[in-house]
């Protein structure tokens, strides 16, 4: 994420509180070109590295919100208004939650 110059990228351990994954990673993209170049590079570099595709993919129609299924991880790519809007981190408030640094060097 951090290669494609994604933005507020952070990890949502919600194991103890669901069984609907481990992890939610979610990011923000300024732009629809860059939502898809961050989700084409998660999605190549997590085949080249252990040979999995995603189960499930969404919202590469609009781009607005891009969902990756992994079972155990689940990755959302948002643009600044969606991710403003469904306040994932709101919603799973009682998880631990991580925040990745920003480092464009």
């Amino acid at each position: 994420m951090l290669d494609k110059k994604a933005t507020e990228i952070k990890i949502i351990n919600v194991s103890k509180l669901t069984s609907l994954t481990d992890y939610f990673i979610i990011c923000s993209s300024d732009s629809e070109p860059k939502t898809k170049a961050i989700m084409n590079h998660i999605k190549d570099k997590i085949h080249e590295k252990y040979d999995i595709k995603p189960l499930h993919l969404e919202g590469i129609e609009n781009l607005e919100w891009v969902l990756l299924d992994y079972v155990n991880i689940v990755v959302n790519i948002f643009n600044k208004e969606k991710r403003e809007y469904y306040n994932i981190e709101r919603l799973w408030a009682d998880a631990k939650i991580t925040l990745i640094k920003e480092s464009f060097e």
